[in-house]
């Protein structure tokens, strides 16, 4: 379940769920989270669900309702302060194996691009020309605002041809690895649950949210 919200940086608007970036009729694939999230709030929304389910199941009495700890076990996103983050640690020396193992073939050597894109660049002065040039390329060191967003796409989606079957270990050490990589933090680094949130992303300051209203009351 995905609690986020929409953020805009010079017409681009960042819209989730499916967490896309729509730029004159192109789609990019770049997460993004909401900070403004809490925990009290994924409580109360796993719990209208949980109703809204049961009330469908007893109106076409078709299938059951899913239980609370069944909701609960598909309830694994990250939010940008770190809330949801599991347990668990990784360093830059094993994410490198792992993405030499289960990256590489898609995403090149070093991140630097393949059939799934450039994971690794950064521009000089850590400019942000992406409205006015689309055709720059978007990578985790130049775009991504979040570094814990990086966690949480890369547990749910990656490796392509079997998603989600990472464990917690080896995505906090792909993390390290590509941080490491864009120059964000050291070859030393070790990422958990506490050291991830305070990473601060060369983008952070680029993006501002997107206050609109929806439905017929939109802006």
């Amino acid at each position: 379940m995905v609690k986020s919200v929409r953020h805009a940086f010079l017409g681009r608007r960042a819209v989730d769920p499916l967490r896309g970036w729509i730029v004159a009729g192109a789609v990019f694939g770049v997460a993004l989270g909401c900070a403004g999230c809490t925990a009290e709030g994924s409580d109360a929304a796993t719990r209208s669900q949980v109703e809204g389910r049961e009330q469908r199941v007893a109106t076409t009495g078709i299938g059951r309702a899913a239980t609370a700890d069944e909701v609960a076990a598909w309830d694994i996103d990250v939010m940008p302060d770190g809330t949801g983050l599991p347990s668990g640690r990784g360093t830059v020396s094993a994410g490198r194996e792992v993405f030499s193992a289960k990256c590489v073939a898609c995403h090149g050597s070093e991140g630097a691009g393949g059939v799934g894109g450039p994971l690794v660049g950064r521009i000089p002065g850590d400019e942000f020309p992406f409205a006015l040039d689309p055709s720059v390329p978007l990578t985790v060191g130049n775009f991504w605002p979040y570094a814990t967003t990086l966690f949480d796409y890369t547990r749910r989606a990656m490796p392509f041809d079997a998603p989600g079957s990472l464990t917690d270990d080896e995505v906090y050490s792909l993390v390290a690895y590509l941080l490491f990589l864009n120059e964000i933090v050291s070859e030393d680094a070790v990422m958990n649950a506490e050291t991830l949130p305070a990473v601060v992303m060369p983008a952070r300051d680029r993006f501002v949210e997107d206050d609109r209203r929806g439905g017929r009351e939109i802006r």
